[in-house]
């Protein structure tokens, strides 16, 4: 265990303390100062309005630390065909990684996330798409297209928006349909045949009806060659990935209603697992490391389809509005891949590369699934000082997990073993939420929620899997709790432009159900709960050319649900830490510094740690350095940062524009994203230390007729940086790595 890992909490306390000593200031020094041009005729930026309190509000006023993304930004960062996770490190506190490639995301706010790999895997960061949860780790991964805006909502989030959001909360709103026609069509072509469209067109279809249609298709051809010869895949990391969406909005007398229904299809790569790419006694890839190319014996392929539908009613009866929101969703998915990276085993004549102790190839995938949820809400609209809102919320899903082997070594690559998990969860909640103006400048926040959960779950061995697992079950295991979430603000102005403000929220994630039959059998944790507290100050600065938020935050989780995965027997078993803390800044600003220059910057700092004098896992099977003191093969991990949590995260994007001509513009737009060094596993070992990172994006283009026309040619990882981002510890050092960098051409045509 690194002294770093160890050092006094009061020693991280009063590096807090120097951060906080030195960013109040900041606002207000920089309402005296004025760097750029004069305000007269100078940029300014436009109020952003959020709806992180289920109200739409500026941002300004809200009592919680958001980041958001426009949908300039979001099409710049998503031009080079990637998934979901271009989002990472993308605002501060936000990490988000996979082991499945583009089908299943994990996130990570504040260090607080779940490396689960498992189909029925919760997370404490919950995505919101249109004001539906997406439970479902599957469901996470829909692809970003004709999105209004996203919000990064940092902190429990349990009073409004529900369990199994202690992290925070993701939020995505799709354009909504206007009776304005209008829509926009983007056509790209890159780097390894890549192809992207997205489009977008909608209307009116009567005085009370408009629809509007989206979609979006990419493709890319494999950019890894499979060197081994007769494997059953030549090549790997391509995909053909579509997705579509209608809505349907009324607009009445007193009543809307938004009707939506979307589908995504993708058929791609399995996350390609890389045998012995780890110098040993080190974070490094081995000499003579190619990213371009790998040598397997395993089938390699991974097929996803979702859809679902969603209907948003609201009634206005003046000074109130209920609102009914109904949503559906529905998956059906296969992922396999081959585990142990290589080909062969060292007790065959031929294996490779390294040492192979081992084949592993396994495939698993949810043949059916099923989750519907239900929400009302009454929302006060009076003139006095005290306005609240209160609903309630149902959900259930249904699913069933097949786990399969395979035998790579065998001719054909045949099934050898069958598991199947079926987990059935209902959850109901009441919950209330109230705000209260003391005065102009004092502003009071607060809320319950009561929620009941429960889970029945079973699982099977049907064909008998590897390392001795007979057929047998089913094996049942049942959780039922409840628990009351709540939260507390104040916002105080101190002139038009500076706000500050506290919190304290305490949240809860459900319990959770795994039953990998085949490594450790069936575990259960039990329930986490979060407090946290966090104060910071909003501001505007130099007469709206610039915009500030900096927090500070401290929580403790009591029973945090971790997962360790891996160790020589390649277990995957849910356990609960006595206590984890964390505690951090946050820094999000946004500068017009010249009329033509506009610039946006985030940080920041994570400090966890694990708190469980007693909490052993095993470790590694594959050759690693294990630093943390070890019992009976099992590491101690007290003290330990949480998995995935970076101590630090920076970006910045600078976007630089010149009129060309009446109607046109040359631009320049770049984007930088820093992540520091994340352990991939609950032990620490410096094999599976993950390097910190630093990625690029470029855009260079112009625009004209208004805008409504553009044309660029783009990068992303331009420096090409390649970083090992996970591992595979139960075999070798086997690890999986960043995106490649991408080139393209892009056009956007806007009417």
């Amino acid at each position: 265990m690194s002294s770093e890992s160890v050092r006094p909490m009061r020693h991280r306390r009063s590096q807090l303390a120097v951060a906080l000593a030195c960013a109040l200031p900041l606002a207000a020094l920089a309402q005296s100062a004025d760097p750029v041009a004069s305000p007269q005729s100078a940029a300014t930026l436009d109020a952003v309005q959020v709806t992180a309190q289920r109200r739409v509000e500026n941002i300004q006023d809200v009592p919680v630390s958001i980041t958001t993304l426009d949908a300039e930004k979001l099409g710049v960062l998503g031009s080079g065909g990637t998934d979901i996770r271009f989002l990472s490190g993308r605002v501060p506190s936000l990490n988000i990684e996979s082991s499945y490639g583009r089908a299943f995301p994990r996130f990570y706010i504040r260090g607080l996330g779940n490396t689960d790999f498992d189909l029925n895997a919760s997370q404490p960061v919950s995505l919101i798409y249109d004001d539906v949860v997406l439970e479902n780790p599957l469901l996470k991964g829909f692809p970003v297209f004709d999105i209004a805006g996203v919000e990064v909502l940092r902190g429990p989030q349990g009073t409004l928006f529900g369990r199994n959001t202690p992290a925070g909360v993701v939020k995505f709103d799709s354009v909504r349909p206007s009776q304005d026609f209008e829509g926009y069509g983007k056509l790209a072509y890159g780097s390894d045949n890549m192809w992207n469209f997205e489009g977008a067109v909608g209307g009116a279809l009567s005085e009370r009806w408009s629809a509007r249609v989206s979609a979006l298709y990419q493709r890319r051809d494999d950019s890894v060659r499979n060197t081994l010869a007769g494997a059953p895949n030549d090549g790997f990391e391509g995909y053909d990935e579509s997705a579509a969406r209608v809505q349907f909005l009324y607009e009445g007398d007193g009543f809307e209603g938004l009707f939506n229904l979307h589908r995504r299809d993708l058929n791609g790569t399995a996350r390609l697992f890389r045998a012995n790419i780890i110098e040993p006694g080190s974070n490094r890839f081995v000499p003579g490391f190619d990213r371009d190319s790998v040598s397997v014996d395993g089938v390699n392929f991974s097929d996803l389809e979702t859809w679902g539908g969603s209907a948003r009613l609201r009634w206005d009866f003046g000074q109130y509005s209920l609102y009914s929101i109904t949503g559906y969703e529905t998956l059906e998915s296969l992922n396999r891949g081959d585990i142990d990276g290589g080909y062969g085993a060292a007790f065959l004549p031929d294996s490779g590369p390294g040492f192979i102790p081992f084949a592993a190839e396994s495939a698993d995938g949810i043949p059916d699934h099923t989750q519907i949820t239900q929400e009302v809400r009454l929302e006060s609209n009076l003139d006095g000082p005290f306005d609240w809102q209160a609903g309630a919320f149902w959900f259930r899903e249904e699913l069933t997990v097949d786990s399969l082997n395979y035998d790579s070594l065998a001719p054909g690559n045949p099934q050898t073993g069958h598991a199947v998990q079926e987990q059935r969860n209902t959850a109901w909640a009441l919950f209330a939420s109230g705000e209260y103006d003391v005065n102009d400048k004092l502003k009071l926040r607060g809320g319950l929620r009561y929620t009941q959960d429960r889970k029945d779950f079973s699982a099977s061995v049907l064909q008998a899997v590897p390392f001795g697992t007979p057929v047998g079950g089913p094996f049942v295991e049942t959780t039922d709790v409840d628990d009351i979430s709540w939260d507390a603000s104040a916002v105080y102005e101190i002139n038009d432009d500076i706000n500050v403000y506290g919190r304290v929220a305490k949240g809860f994630r459900a319990p959770s159900i795994q039953g990998r039959l085949a490594f450790g059998g069936i575990s259960v944790a039990d329930s986490e709960e979060v407090i946290s507290y966090e104060v910071g100050v909003k501001a505007d600065l130099w007469d709206r050319r610039g915009r500030i938020g900096f927090n500070l935050f401290r929580y403790n989780v009591d029973g945090q649900q971790l997962i360790a995965v891996g160790g020589a027997t390649n277990q995957a078993i849910l356990l609960n830490a006595d206590r984890s803390i964390g505690q951090g800044a946050e820094l999000d600003l946004q500068a017009w510094l010249t009329d033509s220059l506009l610039v946006t910057w985030g940080t920041s700092y994570n400090d966890t740690e694990i708190r469980d004098p007693n909490l052993a896992v095993a470790i590694c099977g594959g050759g690693c350095t294990v630093t943390d003191p070890t019992v009976d093969g099992f590491a101690l991990v007290d003290g330990n940062p949480l998995p995935q949590a970076p101590k630090w995260i920076h970006n910045l994007t600078a976007r630089w524009a010149t009129p060309v001509g009446d109607d046109a513009e040359f631009y320049v737009y770049t984007d930088w994203a820093y992540r520091g060094q994340v352990n991939f596993f609950l032990y620490e070992s410096p094999e599976f230390r993950g390097r910190s990172t630093l990625e690029g994006g470029l855009r260079v283009g112009t625009n004209w007729n208004q805008g409504n026309f553009d044309l660029a040619v783009f990068g992303r990882n331009i420096t090409d940086s390649t970083r090992i981002v996970g591992g595979i510890d139960f075999n070798n050092l086997t690890g999986f790595i960043n995106e490649p960098r991408t080139w393209g051409v892009e056009f956007t045509a806007r009417f």
